[in-house]
């Protein structure tokens, strides 16, 4: 419903920040990584999602789109909610979760914030799926899909849970030479590159 909020900062709290868009003020929640990044006064442009539930309406805010599409596939998780889901966004970046779900890293999951073995094991398992079906449906679109194995093959799943699209991820992988290169820096590669 609103994709994005671009306004001035008026009140910075723990927590949340509340921003002025030509007179009206929008609260809005957000990781701690992302409010140490922001100043009372300052011009922002903020990805959102607003999220309604019986008894309350919130919405929240990230600095990046993959922020925020980390964000939507941590509450899609079965027993993650916004609050853990910000905890966990403030203590990772978007790129070494996406790693540790591919990789099927319970330990790196496990340090996070209020998650305990079994948590990350279904953020892994829930995870993955989504991606495979997210994969399937644009290797049927794709016309001419470009061939990666190894670690560019990883690296591009990791880029598809951030909601990057297959063919967008090939355009960049195809240009850059990731020969040698560990999956962590072919997804900075990536990412720099989207």
């Amino acid at each position: 419903m609103i994709n994005h909020l671009k306004g001035t900062v008026e009140v910075k709290k723990e927590g949340y920040i509340v921003i002025d868009v030509n007179g009206v003020g929008y609260k809005v929640s957000m990781p701690d990584t992302a409010l140490q990044n922001i100043n009372v006064n300052e011009n922002v442009k903020v990805y959102t999602y607003l999220r309604i539930t019986e008894d309350d309406i919130n919405l929240y805010g990230f600095l990046s789109y993959e922020e925020l599409s980390m964000f939507e596939l941590l509450i899609s998780v079965g027993g993650i909610g916004s609050k853990s889901a910000l905890k966990i966004l403030s203590n990772i970046m978007p790129s070494k979760f996406a790693l540790a779900v591919i990789s099927n890293d319970v330990g790196s999951l496990k340090k996070l914030p209020g998650i305990g073995a079994k948590t990350a094991q279904r953020i892994i398992l829930e995870l993955k799926d989504k991606m495979k079906t997210e994969s399937a449906i644009e290797e049927t679109e794709s016309i001419s899909p470009i061939s990666f194995d190894g670690n560019a093959k990883d690296a591009m799943d990791a880029l598809q849970v951030l909601g990057y699209t297959r063919k967008d991820i090939e355009q960049v992988l195809g240009k850059l030479d990731t020969n040698g290169l560990s999956v962590e820096e072919i997804i900075k590669l990536g990412l720099k590159n989207l």
